[in-house]
């Protein structure tokens, strides 16, 4: 099989589909790779890194989607990179089409193989291709939030962590995934007062073994929201419903309220943001301010650390590369349901539940998609 890795365009958009190492192994199993100019040129990797291990290098992305028989990107691919999608051709990305009718309605007009990184599961119930980004946008939304409270960027000017006879700042966090536990990780360790609301017991109880009584957890009800979402200094959206819109759990009238120069930084905003009064922002200008609340939603959080994100993501999604590649993507699909579970879009239908009721299209159940 030809692979092709596209540079991405999204704005500040520094991660690559593979890393040269992803490229050996994919050649090693005996498929081509097309690589375009400098698309690794953001994680330190040259086009002579990649052309040593046996990729081809392309001028442009034209050549990449002309010729490859699977795209393999970080982003969704933009109007202009959906537009050279043809039909049969394996996109192999993430997506976040449930708030996102545009690019969905593009990917059934192109009638390609479209294959979302954030809906393939694991055995054990989880997201294994999310998982990592989702660790890296838990640690960076702290960062972010730290960032944010600094008065020269709209914040109330207050150090996350306070010092001796100054309380630090209250971060409440918003779900008690993997993006909680990976912020509440950090606010913990920069010091500051940190509560994860969750309507999970299983996770709630999970937080407590991993961190102890320095985490205060609460049971999720909208009460329990309102009284910490008003009390907070930063708040941290990271919630998810795998595949679906995200639902808006802080309201804007619960923002209205917040105090002056206080933060939310909503994780969530690639699945619509669980903030109502969010809207995705990019690297370039990444906050806004509602109310006196500066809201941080920049919809590819991990692009900012392009080097760790990409060969994260790589280490889990691989794997998935080389099965596609080798089995091609009908065998590939119907031999692991779990695979199966990231069709998003085949041949012109909605395949993902999730999506279809979000957007109104009728759904295709996969297996009768792809002729299993």
């Amino acid at each position: 099989m030809l692979i092709g890795v596209p540079k991405e365009i999204k704005d500040h958009e520094y991660r690559v589909g593979l890393t040269p190492d992803s490229v050996n192994e994919v050649i090693l199993h005996g498929h081509d790779v097309l690589v375009e100019h400098d698309a690794g040129a953001g994680i330190g990797a040259g086009d002579a890194e990649y052309a040593a291990v046996g990729a081809t290098i392309a001028d442009g992305a034209e050549e990449i989607f002309e010729r490859a028989e699977m795209i393999v990107k970080v982003k969704e691919p933009l109007a202009g990179e959906r537009a050279m999608l043809r039909e049969g051709q394996i996109l192999f990305t993430y997506l976040h089409l449930a708030p996102d009718p545009e690019q969905t309605a593009d990917l059934v007009k192109s009638k390609a193989v479209c294959i979302a990184y954030e809906t393939v599961t694991s055995p054990a119930g989880g997201l294994p291709l999310l998982a990592p980004m989702s660790e890296v946008a838990g640690r960076l939304s702290i960062q972010a939030a730290a960032h944010a409270l600094e008065k020269v960027n709209g914040g109330k000017g207050m150090l996350l962590g306070g010092v001796p006879g100054v309380l630090p700042a209250k971060v409440v966090v918003i779900g008690g995934g993997v993006v909680g536990t990976h912020a509440a990780h950090i606010a913990m360790g920069m010091g500051a007062d940190t509560w994860v609301i969750d309507r999970s017991p299983e996770a709630l109880k999970a937080l407590w073994r991993q961190f102890g009584r320095p985490l205060d957890t609460v049971y999720s009800t909208r009460t329990a929201i309102d009284r910490h979402v008003t009390d907070a200094d930063v708040v941290i959206g990271g919630v998810l419903i795998p595949g679906a819109a995200a639902p808006k759990l802080v309201t804007a009238d619960m923002v209205r309220r917040m105090k002056p120069g206080s933060v939310v930084v909503d994780v969530a905003i690639d699945q619509g943001g669980c903030i109502e009064t969010s809207h995705p922002t990019t690297h370039s200008d990444p906050t806004f301010i509602v109310d006196d609340v500066v809201h941080y939603c920049v919809a590819n959080m991990p692009g900012a650390v392009p080097r760790t994100s990409t060969f994260a993501l790589n280490n889990a999604t691989l794997p998935h590369v080389l099965t596609l590649a080798d089995k091609g993507y009908r065998q590939a699909l119907t031999g692991d349901p779990h695979l199966r579970n990231g069709l998003n879009v085949h041949a012109g239908e909605v395949t993902c539940r999730e999506v279809a009721e979000a957007l109104g299209y009728e759904y295709r159940e996969p297996m009768e998609a792809i002729g299993a």
